[in-house]
Formats: structure tokens, C-alpha cells, sequence
């Protein structure tokens, strides 16, 4: 089974690699596929996308994985266009799934690829649940879990521009990384 794990990783963090490292762990993989979504739909960016495939391809260094970029801005398109064979597993972190019925056709997203979900402690399984009920095929997700990791990229960002260490936030090369590419500063 292949599992994909796509983003914008504007910049990877703790909690990506635990998520990445779960799902390995847990789901029971073949393969995952990172996959940095070069120019997203959703939202704008701060780093480029050669800067933020490199960042990633250094956060997840030390995990079985493959770092490439995605020209598709939205999910949906991505499954429409590559294949891994067979029948992969996208996955997402709860709050990209409480958010899953805004998405671009989120119906064609699961006929295309089953969803792995991560769930994490103290998260309401309300709001997971109630996506659940709204989908045609409930049946082709899948949760599982992970530890909670108290981080976000916007976070990351904050503080890198306002000179504080994010070294207990990201892996430490990508805090070397950052530093050298001057990246995050404004």
C-alpha cells in the first residue's frame, strides 16, 4: 500500500514528522510519498517551492520516504493525473479532515484514494465524526493515531521573524537550513 502525505511543509515542523512516522508505523506501508504542493490553491506561501522541497527533503531525512514536488494547487487533481497503482492511502491530520467537505470535489478525493486520518489526544472526535456522517463512503477512511505535537508552521514562521529559537519545533537541520537560506526573517 502506498501513502501519500502532501502539503505545504512553508516550514516542515515536529508534527510533520510525527505524523509521517506514525503513519508508518501504523498503517502498514509499502511506501510514502511526500509530496510539497508547489503553488497551493488554498493559501499563499512564504518560502519558494524549490526552498520548501528541500526543507522537507531534510525534515524527513531520517524516515523511509521519498520528497518530490506536486504541480497540482488541489488534491483532487493530484489523484486525477498520477497513479501509484492500486488503491493509496492520502493522509491527513484531523484538522485538514474536520475541514475535508470544503475541499474541491472531497466525493471524487475518496473514490480516488482512501483517507488515513491522524487523530491525536484531546482532539473532539465530534467534529471528526460528523464529516464522517456527511460522506457517501464513510467506509474508505480510516483514523489512526498520534501523539499530540503543540507546533505550526505559522508558529515556526512567528518566531524565526521575531529572532527566537525554534529549535525544540523543527528538526535541527531545518532550523540550520532556515538559517542559512535566511529564510522566515520578515
Amino acid at each position: 500500500m502506498i501513502g501519500v502525505l502532501g502539503g505545504v511543509f512553508d516550514p516542515p515542523h515536529n508534527g510533520h514528522v510525527a505524523l509521517a512516522g506514525a503513519a508508518l508505523d501504523q498503517l502498514g506501508l509499502e511506501r510514502l510519498e511526500v509530496l510539497v504542493v508547489a503553488d497551493p490553491g488554498h493559501k499563499a506561501t512564504h518560502a519558494d517551492q524549490g526552498e520548501r522541497r528541500e526543507l522537507a527533503r531534510v525534515a524527513f531525512a531520517e524516515l523511509p520516504v521519498t520528497v518530490a514536488l506536486d504541480d497540482h494547487p488541489r488534491t483532487v487533481d493530484l489523484l486525477r493525473r498520477r497513479r501509484w497503482g492500486g488503491d493509496p492511502l492520502f493522509i491527513v491530520g484531523a484538522d485538514e479532515f474536520s475541514a475535508f467537505l470544503s475541499w474541491k470535489e472531497p466525493e471524487e478525493v475518496l473514490r480516488l484514494a482512501r483517507l488515513a486520518v491522524a487523530t491525536r489526544p484531546g482532539y473532539p472526535r465530534d467534529r471528526l465524526d460528523a464529516v464522517l456522517a456527511q460522506l457517501a463512503h464513510p467506509e474508505r477512511v480510516r483514523f489512526f493515531e498520534i501523539p499530540s505535537v503543540a507546533v505550526s508552521s505559522t508558529e515556526v514562521r512567528r518566531r524565526i521573524a521575531a529572532g527566537e529559537p525554534v529549535d525544540d519545533l523543527v528538526p535541527r537541520r531545518v532550523a540550520e537550513l532556515v538559517q542559512e537560506l535566511g529564510l522566515y526573517r520578515r
